[in-house]
């Protein structure tokens, strides 16, 4: 019993500590010079594959649910007739 409960303990412990075990890289040098790098792409594309993705992913969405609010308030603005 007590064996598991120290073992526990352990655990808990070296969870929450609060060391690193690891050195991060500082990616802040190497990001500041790929986005303040002037290549004629807008800010929100510089990141490569993923970003331009992402972004048209939005753009298409946004066109989308405008087309689809459009078509609601044509369609309210034109009540059906009933038989």
């Amino acid at each position: 019993m007590n064996r598991g409960v120290f073992a526990l303990q352990q655990v808990a412990r070296r969870t929450f500590c609060n060391s690193a075990r690891r050195q991060v890289e500082n990616k802040v040098p190497k990001n500041q010079k790929l986005f303040q790098e002037d290549n004629g792409l807008p800010v929100h594309l510089k990141g490569g594959m993923g970003d331009a993705l992402l972004y048209r992913t939005t753009m298409t969405l946004t066109v989308v649910g405008v087309g689809y609010v459009l078509y609601t308030l044509v369609k309210a603005a034109y009540p059906q007739k009933k038989d």
